[in-house]
């Protein structure tokens, strides 16, 4: 699931918490469940994690519509 070996600091683990409990308010989904889509599909380590320099200067809306974008294409589902 979430590698701690991707996580350089806690703001990038409040950051991803952010994420998974904003884009679970946003499709009504439980977070851990939304937490295990975005683990299982590689979103969470392979864009929420290391985008997280550029991403946490976007606002919140933005962040997670990219998301949900993201899921999306890639056929997450939740």
């Amino acid at each position: 699931m979430l590698s701690v070996e991707n996580i350089k600091n806690i703001k990038e683990l409040e950051f991803a918490v952010f994420c998974i409990e904003n884009v679970a308010d946003k499709l009504k989904k439980d977070a851990v469940k939304v937490y295990e889509a975005l683990a299982k599909s590689e979103l969470l380590n392979g864009y929420i994690i290391p985008e997280y320099e550029v991403l946490h200067t976007q606002g919140k809306e933005y962040i997670v519509e990219d998301i949900i974008r993201l899921m999306e294409e890639r056929g997450v589902e939740v």
